[in-house]
């Protein structure tokens, strides 16, 4: 008698992963129903009912929104996977420069505070890349700051990766993780009628959503569309600062020589700077090459020739 009941489970589920795509609630109350019917109808315990009910109100936690603050450790967590792989620069001069310039570029943008702020790091890498985690930890290589020949392109550089935070491009990976996750958690509770201590367990599939969004940031990279409106926000905000949007066309046509049959770095995870170039054209009508502010100049040949 106890498969025909395993499959009553299953077809207790499908209204609740269907209501995944609907809001936590719906998907809390459908299940709580099932439940409260089976265990009436004598389909199940009391026992298993309860069962069932605290993993739809877990998967229903699930889906809170995000707060500032879980940005920030999602974001830490990521970080510090990320300098696992790459050393950070010790050099302090550039360090504090880029972090002078990227703190300037974040208050323009939409998003202009997060929780405990923006922080810019360098990573001694000759490879070509860049990554900004939610929560707005933003992690530039040398090898990208080459390509940048003034302050107003390395501050396109930071712009794009500010335009990343602003438009929340990492929490939107993390959520379509958690889609799959929560499925899972329901599903098996439903499907097995895991207990307390199975379910604590069954939750620890959350805990895998770094790996998922490390394997996004770093393995496969945005979507193309996601890197291009990072762009068009880079070029809004080099407008409101004051900077020269020009310099991210300038920046990109660099970047363009030194990548050349690189497979690692943006070559892998980014769209052809040659894309990119075509998608901000539009973007750029108006402006044309200026003259850097003496100041400006000075201090990014100072500070940045050694990089």
């Amino acid at each position: 008698m106890r498969r025909p009941f395993r499959y009553f489970f299953l077809l207790l589920l499908m209204p609740s992963l269907l209501s995944i795509l609907q809001g936590c609630q719906t998907m809390e109350a459908v299940t709580k129903a099932g439940a409260d019917i089976a265990t009436m109808t004598g389909t199940i315990s009391s026992k298993q009912a309860e069962s069932i009910k605290k993993a739809s109100k877990a998967a229903s936690k699930a889906f809170e929104e995000f707060t500032p603050e879980n940005e920030y450790y999602i974001g830490r967590t990521i970080a510090a996977n990320i300098l696992s792989k790459y050393k950070a620069y010790q050099n302090m001069g550039p360090n504090q420069y880029i972090n002078l310039v990227g703190q300037t570029v974040a208050r323009a943008s939409d998003k202009p505070e997060t929780f405990k702020g923006y922080h810019f790091l360098i990573l001694d890498t000759d490879e070509i890349n860049a990554f900004a985690t939610p929560g707005g930890l933003i992690l530039v290589s040398r090898g990208l700051l080459r390509c940048c020949k003034s302050e107003d392109a390395l501050a396109s550089v930071l712009a794009h990766e500010i335009g990343h935070v602003q438009l929340g491009h990492g929490m939107g990976a993390i959520r379509g993780s958690r889609y799959t996750s929560l499925g899972k958690i329901v599903g098996v509770e439903m499907a097995k009628n895991l207990g307390g201590e199975q379910l604590a367990q069954a939750a620890e599939i959350f805990d895998g959503t770094v790996g998922d969004i490390m394997k996004t940031m770093v393995d496969n990279g945005y979507q193309s569309s996601q890197e291009y409106e990072a762009d068009n926000t880079a070029i809004m905000i080099l407008k409101r600062v004051g900077y020269n949007p020009t310099a991210l066309k300038e920046m990109l046509e660099q970047m363009n020589e030194q990548l050349g049959s690189s497979v690692g770095g943006f070559g892998k995870t980014h769209p052809t700077p040659a894309n990119r170039l075509q998608n901000i054209e539009p973007l750029l009508k108006g402006f044309g090459s200026r003259g850097e502010p003496i100041v400006r100049k000075t201090r990014f040949s100072q500070v940045m020739s050694g990089i």
